[in-house]
């Protein structure tokens, strides 16, 4: 049995039947590489249970305490069934891409089971007509709740339920897994309230070590290294608000090399400023064409991991948030990129100065029934519909193995994201890096965007806008190396004029 942390707790406490909070992953497959070419239902239950062993995560269970007095414990499922947590279902024809976010939002839209370990994996046929993949090709749509995950340990799950080679052998050591008694609720809540009376003093340890942070921070803005304008000034769109049951899936897929190069649009930029740039091009798009762009930036929070080394293959999330504007407001690529590349800086320079461990380690320390309460209130009043946004959307970047992987066999194409939402937040975005390409994947409200198409036009839109920019500088840079060259052959070639003139002219006639 071993204890929620408090940004755990805290997901757990965020969910509400018209928003679970958890979050996902499609990962598309070849099974031409599999044993005899295909890959039945039952060898995926096969391979599954095989590597169980690998991940802490997947026979885990919450059980709460009494009355919420303390954060919630993960105990050992002695009832798990693996079979439960996998389902199978398959596309009808043609088969195409849009039937499969529909289908996937649909699934991805239900609640899970909270009394069981939170995560299902649903296998999905039918993949025929999806540009790019293999025709016979399936899928593996993953819901996982967001308690038990963050970007980095959900790539430690997802090696556990990969191989590197497609004929690797299974496993052979020995599954010392074993189950756990439920614990006594009467039991859970004395703890609770013992862990309670220490909670002040922990509160009070936590703040003190934040306050060099805090000293360094309020120099910065006294030295205007940072500031709070554009966060301030995040306008309300129709992606904040109280959140419907209902929710749309789309993304796009493009070549990691050539954003990387375009990162030569503005000294210093880094691939995430490239993508935060696609994304705010792409919301400017389809707010412009529903006459609702705000005259000022948009604004993302951007997770970024504290996960230490010695935390890695640990369940739960240690993340803090930095906060960047879009720079939507821009209709120039390249002014906007040097837009998000300047907040991005100012962003980071602030999250030093406080200390993301630090930021993330207080939110650690509230009390669990307050977070419960707050939450049930928040949602309950619909206080999103009536307050102003810090935020509007969410971009994280989930890093992914730049070498194939394999499941049961079968080859991995390509990875797309899906992301949890709440009140206040009914748009959100995933990059995820696999091999050699990025992918830009989008959960949303279906009440905010009814029309996940024409959004996914343009997300495609804003990335050839770059594509533009990119090859316009590089023509650029031609045209003044042809000039350089053309003015240093010119001079190179000067034509002498061999009649003799002054003193020469003077030997000549002589």
């Amino acid at each position: 049995m071993e204890q929620m942390q408090g940004l755990d707790a805290a997901f757990a406490a965020l969910e509400q039947p018209k928003a679970p909070v958890h979050v996902g992953s499609i990962f598309i497959y070849d099974p031409s590489t599999a044993p005899d070419g295909f890959v039945r239902f039952k060898d995926i239950i096969g391979f599954i249970e095989n590597r169980l062993q690998l991940s802490k995560s997947l026979r885990r269970k919450m059980v709460k305490v009494p009355f919420n007095v303390d954060y919630p414990y993960w105990v050992e499922d002695a009832g798990f069934d693996l079979e439960y947590h996998l389902r199978h279902v398959a596309l009808p024809k043609p088969g195409d891409w849009r039937q499969l976010c529909i289908l996937a939002a649909r699934i991805f839209a239900r609640p899970l089971d909270l009394s069981r370990p939170p995560w299902e994996i649903t296998v999905i046929e039918g993949l025929d007509n999806i540009e790019g993949v293999p025709k016979g090709s399936y899928a593996l749509l993953a819901k996982v709740h967001h308690m038990a995950i963050d970007g980095i340990s959900g790539v430690d799950l997802m090696h556990a339920t990969h191989t590197l080679r497609p004929d690797e052998e299974p496993l052979s050591t020995p599954d010392k897994w074993r189950p756990d008694p439920d614990p006594s609720q009467i039991g859970l809540l004395a703890r609770g309230y013992m862990k309670a009376l220490t909670l002040p003093v922990r509160q009070a340890t936590a703040l003190w070590q934040t306050t060099p942070g805090a000293l360094k921070a309020a120099q910065g803005f006294l030295k205007k290294d940072y500031d709070f304008k554009a966060l301030w000034q995040t306008p309300k769109t129709r992606f904040n608000g109280s959140i419907s049951p209902h929710r749309v899936f789309g993304g796009q897929s493009f070549s990691l090399k050539e954003i990387n190069s375009m990162r030569a649009l503005c000294e210093g930029a880094k691939m995430n400023d490239i993508m935060l740039s696609v994304c705010g091009g792409a919301l400017r798009k389809y707010l412009e064409a529903k006459e609702e762009l705000p005259d000022t930036s948009l604004t993302a929070m951007a997770p970024i991991s504290v996960r230490t080394e010695e935390e890695r293959n640990t369940m739960g999330n240690q993340i803090a948030a930095m906060y960047v504007p879009l720079g939507s407001h821009i209709e120039s690529v390249n002014e906007r990129l040097k837009y998000v590349v300047e907040e991005t800086g100012k962003a980071k320079k602030l999250t030093n100065a406080l200390g993301a461990r630090q930021i993330s380690d207080i939110a650690k320390l509230a009390p669990a029934a307050a977070m419960v309460t707050g939450s049930n209130l928040f949602h309950r009043l619909k206080l999103a519909d009536r307050t102003k946004p810090l935020i509007n959307t969410v971009v994280t970047n989930v890093p992914g193995p730049p070498i194939p992987l394999y499941s049961a066999g079968a080859r991995a194409v390509c990875v797309y994201g899906m992301l949890c939402l709440i009140d206040g937040i009914r748009l959100g975005h995933i990059v995820h890096t696999f091999m050699d390409d990025v992918t830009v994947s989008f959960t949303a409200c279906r009440e905010a965007m009814p029309d996940p198409e024409f959004y996914d036009e343009c997300l495609k839109a804003s990335f050839e806008d770059h594509r533009k920019a990119f090859k316009n500088l590089h023509k650029s840079q031609d045209k003044h190396t042809k000039r350089s060259v053309s003015g240093k052959q010119q001079t190179s070639n000067k034509v002498v004029d061999l009649k003799p003139t002054g003193k020469d002219k003077k030997l000549h006639d002589a």
